[in-house]
């Protein structure tokens, strides 16, 4: 699994104190019609049991200078729950759902469907409303972020 480059994202939940996130690195297109992807998320996490309940979550696609941020939200720096908002400035979409403005790109999403898979919940987000941003984004492969330059 270590091989599978992808990009990596903040997948966040909720507002103001309720806010949840976590970063992942399996967001994944489905299909255009309607548009919709899909996020790996392991269960009992807060952010899992918060998409759960408000049955709505944002993609932020990280961008090449944001590692910072993928290790806040992976657990790294110890911050948890809303805690983890604190040191960048997050805004809330037309879902009401956590955005990074700077992100390489933004998705917000209502909850499609979902699936219990082994230790994970497969989350599908109908896509309602993007934003593309600038720069590289950032991507896992075989356990380190890194840079994806583009031409």
């Amino acid at each position: 699994m270590r091989n599978l480059a992808s990009g990596v994202a903040i997948v966040a939940t909720g507002k103001a104190a309720e806010r949840r996130g976590l970063t992942v690195s399996s967001v994944t297109s489905i299909c255009m019609e309607p548009p919709c992807l899909l996020v790996g998320i392991k269960g009992g996490s807060e952010t899992h049991d918060g998409i759960l309940a408000s049955r709505s979550f944002g993609v932020s696609l990280l961008s090449s200078d944001q590692e910072d941020l993928a290790l806040r939200f992976g657990g790294q720096e110890g911050a948890k729950g809303v805690h983890r908002f604190d040191t960048a400035p997050w805004k809330q979409g037309v879902l009401d759902v956590p955005l990074l403005p700077n992100a390489f790109c933004a998705l917000e999403c209502v909850l499609y469907d979902h699936k219990v898979i082994g230790t994970h919940t497969i989350f599908i987000g109908r896509i309602i409303a993007t934003r593309v941003g600038r720069g590289n984004p950032l991507i896992n492969f075989q356990g380190a972020l890194r840079t994806l330059l583009l031409d």
